[in-house]
């Protein structure tokens, strides 16, 4: 049997730090990259940050470093795998994880973990809450009744007013139980004033932009549904040979989209148009860098973390009108939303954000910025999700007299 083995900056201990705030427990397949990870990431420090303890249990991966950073403990478990044997033992694990840590609350962020963590919070009697971070294909009743388990929290976090409405539509929950908080931005780190020249010559340079040329650039891992298809296909539309496009994200083992889409480059004759980047450490350089920045997924985006990280950098962004980006982009005013799988809408798009006078473009940067600032803050969202475990906490505690 897998014990719970904590990395190697921590040991197992049944007094927790922070006893004056509550223990909190994380629950999420790993610790890779991603907008999950990330928030996860981020609520761990404020926990830390505001005299609490933090533990997160996942398979591991990279971001385990980050996690440590901000003081939060790490405990490995195989909490990513859906064999149903394996996600019963983690039940036991987890469980044996709660009562050693002396954890108050349990907090899950992903089906398969999810189903372990409420099992093993209603065994040690803890309260339980999850984030609804997608509509996850609710397409057949067999996947319904899977997803279901991330509306059974105590309280149930929607990232978006539009995840909201899915959960409330589609799953028929109390709507008491949900609480939306968007996703936040580090406005610490996607701060315009902080990239220095260094940073976008160096990062001009590995991306072989050429001189002059404006910059178009589509984050995202390259998978369908992302939409670079469609963003290649409006790039041939708009027919510009004076533009660069980077095309930037992973293809992470998918291979043969990949070479999809470098065949549909040929094909599109685009070859001296397009750069395909595979990872980029620097991210505020890279939007920096950009004159427009595109998101054209195809299906709905929860909530769309590249179209805020664009925005908190002064960038106009081009978006598909459907999911959490309606929330987000402010039609003419810090971006456009064009119909999905539409390329002749975002060529049409594109050529209109290329084209802006500079007065307007520095008017539309300046209400970017502003607007992520006001509502999209990483710490008004850390701030939100403490506030839901201090309620979630409060119902528990016994009655005063």
């Amino acid at each position: 049997m897998n014990k719970p083995r904590l990395s190697d900056t921590g040991k197992l201990s049944a007094t927790a730090p922070g006893r004056g705030w509550p223990v909190v427990l994380q629950v999420l397949p790993s610790l890779v990259t991603g907008g999950v990870e990330r928030g996860t990431v981020d609520v761990a420090g404020a926990i830390v940050a505001d005299g609490g303890a933090a533990i997160v249990a996942s398979a591991g991966g990279p971001m385990v470093h980050e996690l440590e950073r901000v003081g939060a403990r790490h405990v490995t478990l195989p909490v990513d795998s859906k064999n149903p044997l394996v996600m019963r033992r983690n039940v036991g694990r987890l469980a044996a994880l709660i009562e050693a840590h002396g954890v108050d609350l349990v907090h899950a962020r992903s089906r398969a973990p999810a189903w372990s963590a409420l099992a093993a919070a209603r065994r040690t009697k803890r309260p339980f809450i999850t984030t609804f971070h997608g509509t996850y294909g609710a397409g057949n009743l067999l996947k319904r009744r899977y997803n279901a388990i991330m509306t059974r929290g105590d309280r149930v976090i929607a990232i978006s007013e539009f995840i909201a409405d899915h959960i409330r539509s589609v799953y028929k929950i109390d709507p008491e139980r949900i609480r939306v908080i968007h996703r936040g931005v580090d406005l610490a780190i996607y701060d315009p004033q902080k990239v220095s020249p260094a940073r976008l010559i160096q990062l001009a340079r590995e991306w072989r932009l050429p001189d002059g040329a404006q910059v178009v650039v589509m984050p995202g891992r390259l998978t369908r549904w992302k939409g670079q298809t469609v963003f290649l296909e409006a790039l041939a539309k708009l027919g510009r040979d004076d533009i660069c496009a980077v095309v930037l994200g992973s293809d992470q083992g998918r291979t043969a989209y990949s070479d999809e889409l470098s065949r549909l480059v040929e094909k599109l004759g685009l070859a001296h148009v397009v750069r395909f980047v595979e990872q980029c450490r620097d991210m505020p350089a890279a939007y920096m860098l950009a004159d427009v920045v595109v998101s054209a997924s195809t299906d709905p985006e929860g909530f769309g973390r590249v179209v805020t990280e664009a925005q908190a950098m002064g960038k106009p962004v081009i978006a598909t009108d459907h999911g959490g980006a309606r929330e987000t982009v402010l039609e003419g005013q810090t971006g456009w939303l064009v119909p999905p799988g539409d390329p002749a809408a975002l060529a049409e798009a594109l050529g209109r954000a290329l084209s802006l006078p500079q007065m307007d473009y520095r008017r539309m940067s300046a209400l970017a910025t502003a607007t992520v600032r006001r509502s999209f803050d990483k710490s008004a969202m850390c701030a939100a999700t403490l506030a839901v475990y201090r309620e979630v906490l409060a119902e528990r505690q016994p009655a005063a007299g």
